[in-house]
C-alpha cells in the first residue's frame, strides 16, 4: 500500500473577492472528491483572492497506480478550472 500526498498551486487572475474564490474552491474540490474518492482540502492561502493552493491525499496499490492516479487528477484538474496550475509538490511513502 503506497500512501500519496499533492499540493497543487493554482492561479486565478480574474478572482476579485473571497467570496468568488470559495465557490471555485468548493466546486473544484467536490468534483475531485466525487470524482476520484479522496480527501481534498484548500490546505493554505485562505486569504488570498487569486491563489488557491489545495491538498489531495490518496492510498494506491502499488506504485504504478499512485503514477496513473496522480496523472489523472492533474489532467481533471486543468480541463475543470480556468485557473493555472503553478506549482505540484508530490510525495508518497
Amino acid at each position: 500500500m503506497v500512501v500519496s500526498v499533492m499540493k497543487i498551486k493554482l492561479f486565478a487572475p480574474w478572482v476579485h473577492s473571497l467570496k468568488e474564490k470559495r465557490m471555485i474552491v468548493k466546486s473544484l474540490c467536490e468534483r475531485i472528491k466525487n470524482k476520484f474518492n479522496v480527501s481534498v482540502i484548500e490546505s493554505e492561502a485562505q486569504d488570498i483572492h487569486q491563489t488557491i493552493i489545495i491538498g489531495i491525499a490518496y492510498l494506491a496499490p502499488d506504485h504504478v497506480q499512485v503514477d496513473r492516479i496522480k496523472e489523472t487528477l492533474l489532467t481533471f484538474i486543468e480541463s475543470h478550472t480556468d485557473a493555472e496550475i503553478i506549482g505540484i509538490q508530490f510525495e508518497e511513502r
